[in-house]
This record gives C-alpha cells, sequence and structure tokens, in this order.
C-alpha cells in the first residue's frame, strides 16, 4: 500500500479508500450477510487499507465498527458523514450533533476522524455556516472528531461552487468531490484551492457506471458528440479504447482509477465494491503508475471541456 497526508490534517491514510456506500454499500445491496460485508472490510485492512468512508446514509457504519474491533483505534482513519436535512427540512446544529452522537454509537468508537456535512449544494452552505459549523466546532473541541469536512453534490452542483466558496472560509479540513477522466473541471477550480489551502481531498465517482458499463459509456458519448460538446475524435473504435495498450492500461477501469490517483491534488480515492477479487484488483490499479502522458494529453485535449458527465447516483 502506498500512503499520503490527508492535507494539512495530518493523519497518514492509504491512496486507496474504500468507500462503505455507493451501489454496492460493501455487498450490503448485492446479498452479501452482515458477517461477510465486515470480513470484507477486514481483507482491505489486511490489504493496507486504513481510511474507509461511511455515513449515516448509507446504513454500513455498524459493519465498520464491527470490522475495525480489535484494531488500533490510532491505525485506522474513519470518516463519516451527517445528512443536513430531515424530511425534507433543514436541520439545525443540535440536530447535527445528535446526528454525530448517533454515528459514534454505531461506529462503536469515541470519535471519528472525519466528520463530514453530506452532500451540501451551494443554496443551503449559508445554512450550514451559520447554524451546523459552530455546533461541530464545539464538538471537535470535546474530541469527539479530529476533522471537519464536507462533500459536494456533484449531480447538481457540476461546476463545484459549493466548493470553491467553502475553500476560502477556513473551516474545512477535508472535502470530497467528484472528478473522473470525463470531469476534469476540479483540476482549474478546486484542485488549487485545496492545495492553496492544505486541505484533503477525498475523490469520489472515479469509477461508476460511465466506465464499467461500455453500452451506457458509447451512448453517453454518441450524444454528447450530437451535441456538440466533444472535440473532435482522433480515430475510430470503442470510446477509451486508446488507453488499453502494452503499456498503457489494462482496462477501462483501471484507466480510470490509474487517471485519478496522479491527479496534482488527489489524496484518497474512494472505491466500493462487495467482492474480494474486486476489491484486490481495485487497490491495485490505484497503486499502479501513472497512465502514459500520451493518453492523458489526449483525454484532456477530448474530454476536458465536459462537466457533470458520469455522475450518476447510486442505484438502489
Amino acid at each position: 500500500m502506498q500512503y499520503t497526508s490527508l492535507g494539512g490534517t495530518g493523519p497518514r491514510v492509504s491512496v486507496a479508500g474504500l468507500g462503505c456506500g455507493g451501489s454496492s454499500r460493501l455487498g450490503q445491496a448485492t446479498g452479501l450477510s452482515r458477517a461477510q460485508s465486515v470480513a470484507l472490510v477486514g481483507q482491505a485492512l489486511d490489504l493496507g487499507v486504513n481510511f474507509f468512508d461511511t455515513a449515516e446514509a448509507y446504513d454500513t457504519e455498524a459493519i465498520v465498527g464491527a470490522a475495525i474491533k480489535g484494531r488500533p483505534r490510532e491505525d485506522v482513519v474513519v470518516s463519516t458523514k451527517s445528512r443536513i436535512r430531515q424530511h425534507g427540512q433543514l436541520v439545525g446544529g443540535a440536530e447535527v450533533v445528535a446526528n454525530l452522537e448517533a454515528s459514534l454509537r454505531r461506529l462503536d468508537t469515541d470519535y471519528v476522524d472525519v466528520f463530514h456535512l453530506h452532500g451540501v449544494p451551494p443554496a443551503d452552505y449559508d445554512h450550514v455556516l451559520a447554524e451546523m459549523v459552530p455546533a461541530l466546532l464545539r464538538e471537535k473541541e470535546k474530541g469527539k472528531l479530529r476533522h471537519l469536512g464536507i462533500t459536494e453534490t456533484g449531480p447538481n452542483d457540476p461546476k463545484h461552487l459549493m466548493l470553491q466558496r467553502a475553500l476560502g472560509d477556513g473551516y474545512w479540513e477535508v472535502v470530497m468531490l467528484a472528478f473522473h477522466m470525463l470531469n476534469q473541471n476540479a483540476r482549474a477550480s478546486v484542485f488549487p484551492l485545496t492545495l492553496r489551502h492544505g486541505v484533503g481531498t477525498l475523490l469520489m465517482f472515479v469509477v461508476r457506471r460511465i466506465f464499467s458499463d461500455p453500452a451506457y459509456l458509447a451512448e453517453t458519448l454518441a450524444e454528447l458528440s450530437r451535441d456538440g460538446k466533444l472535440a473532435a475524435a482522433d480515430g475510430t473504435g470503442e470510446p477509451l479504447a486508446f488507453l488499453v495498450h502494452p503499456g498503457g492500461a489494462d482496462s477501462i477501469i483501471d484507466a480510470a482509477y490509474r487517471y485519478a490517483r496522479h491527479e496534482p491534488g488527489a489524496d484518497v480515492i474512494l472505491f466500493g465494491t462487495g467482492d474480494a477479487a474486486h476489491l484486490k484488483r481495485n487497490i491495485a490499479s490505484i497503486l499502479k503508475p501513472p497512465l502514459p502522458q500520451a493518453d492523458r494529453a489526449r483525454l484532456a485535449r477530448l474530454f476536458g471541456g465536459l462537466e457533470g458527465v458520469g455522475l450518476d447516483l447510486p442505484r438502489r
């Protein structure tokens, strides 16, 4: 495993982070028993993964808590999240603190390393700043969370407007954002700010349906081409097939993980799985060297102008 600093926060984290939500939710959505999902997290730990991202909304906090029992707590970095709305209404500071307490009980731990406010759209940011941040900073002083984080809602904020504002406020030590081969705009709008302010980054949407479903990828790119949103493609054949070659990637998914992993400003690449073999393959890809520079340059030329592509919400 390879490790890095999570921005300026201090924790050494594995560059491969196990995302405990998504379409799989550690296999809970695909038929695994609770014990099997706990064992899967244990396998990730044995492979050197020390960063685990869960959330109140994922219903996997108790699984992560069970899996890390018996491991030195200081060797594991746990990230979880609170919703900012309940029954469609924005909640206040007291409710967010109650959510933190509930997460600590489900994780069976005294503190979380990173506590995020989950999926914050630009329109809700003022409320978050006024009502939730002061309450959580008081809990941080008590030691119940080590670092305060915020996650964007990629499908509903493709320009990263919330993060562009938040990263100048000085409250956020970790952020989660959408970035992948066909959605590169964080390179100009987010990463310069996180690097300047020493904020840790967690990358989501690195691999979703857009890269795992060839028919969907082809359909999406054909639609973008018809709409005049793609640069003129050079060559023919399957979309992104140019990435798979000797000295290049083994597959489109392999390319997607390597592309995000070596982006300047990227700290942790989040991936989800419900299968042990898939777990090992994903980690292996994340640990490989960068894609050839010629392939990266071609990706930038063909797809660098896109935004909001391939940001599908998890399928339930």
